[in-house]
């Protein structure tokens, strides 16, 4: 049975094939490239294609004797999914109807599915439990949504089972430095802060710094990408033992602030971080956590890596080298 990583060649989907081969799972990568990077995958098989191209998706089904599928691909940028929402619902939201129904015509009844936090919106509570009612505030988090609202129906009535996935900041980088972030353009917060630092980008822009938190920046939940890698491997395990669907947060309850990200990078590295408060984005709010309460109950996830000096240090060693 071979397993099937779609956009397996971006960041998080990169890391989760590193741990699959290493359980000795049978990998096939797919992906268009449009931002993935074939060198992060080695020697792993993979397939060039689109989710859009249906010929090509019922092709590799077909060819390759797919068991299960873990689904990463996707646009991710919050900002560009207000300005072009046409945009966002084709390549997130189209795109996984024709990957499923590829999956049904092939027989393949086992997805994980890479969601987000974004589908709750404004938090109502924190850490933020999996029954928090999803109100999300941008196309990105509501295409999202959508596709966890439609494999629901698709387990109701077709039996594939999933299991979504929701999670807030992946950072860091592989342990053996083989695998990293790379984004174009890089919107998230720890790669910006260490290129910046090592003159690869303008100074660091710190959006607001007036929250209700301890410094007045926002806190976050930051989780080392290899151990989300992990949490995915144990749903796909879960999935293929006969496990029921489900819908999983994974965080670490712990809030980091932007400032203080900052001060650990300083640690790590020695450098001064540049950086300039300007106002708050639209939509940004105080504090995001996620609970892992069910993470750890029904996967025995564990999260031994997402301490903050791991995920800055992993990352700094990442980008001095490729940078």
């Amino acid at each position: 049975m071979t397993i099937l990583v779609a956009g397996g060649a971006g960041y998080i989907g990169s890391h989760t094939v590193k741990e699959l081969v290493r359980e000795g799972f049978d990998v096939l990568v797919l992906d268009n490239f449009s931002s993935g990077r074939p060198e992060l995958i080695g020697a792993v098989p993979f397939v060039q294609a689109d989710l859009l191209d249906r010929d090509a998706l019922r092709r590799v089904f077909r060819e390759h004797g797919i068991g299960a599928v873990l689904h990463f691909a996707s646009l991710i940028q919050v900002g560009e999914s207000y300005a072009d929402p046409r945009k966002y619902y084709t390549h997130n939201l189209t795109t996984s109807l024709n990957l499923f129904d590829a999956m049904l015509q092939a027989g393949t009844k086992a997805l994980i599915f890479s969601s987000t936090a974004a589908v709750y919106g404004e938090p109502v509570e924190t850490p933020i439990p999996e029954d928090h009612p999803t109100r999300p505030a941008n196309p990105y988090g509501r295409a999202k949504l959508m596709v966890e609202d439609i494999l629901r129906d698709y387990e109701r009535a077709h039996g594939l089972r999933s299991i979504s996935l929701r999670y807030f900041n992946a950072a860091g980088a592989a342990l053996d430095g083989t695998t990293g972030e790379c984004h174009e353009p890089e919107t998230h917060l720890v790669p910006n802060i260490l290129l910046s630092i090592l003159g690869k980008r303008p100074r660091l822009k710190v959006f607001g710094g007036d929250f209700p938190t301890p410094d007045g920046t926002a806190l976050r939940d930051y989780i080392h990408v290899t151990d989300l890698a992990a949490a995915h491997v144990l749903a796909l395990k879960s999935l293929l033992a006969g496990g029921p669907g489900d819908v999983i947060n994974l965080g670490t309850e712990t809030g980091h602030s932007v400032l203080e990200v900052i001060r650990t990078a300083e640690t790590v590295t020695g450098r001064a971080v540049p950086y300039d408060l300007a106002p708050r984005r639209q939509g940004d709010v105080a504090v995001l956590l996620a609970s892992k309460t069910k993470a750890e109950k029904a996967l025995g996830w564990k999260t031994d890596l997402s301490t903050l000096e791991t995920i800055v240090g992993s990352a700094w060693a990442w980008h001095r080298k490729t940078a």
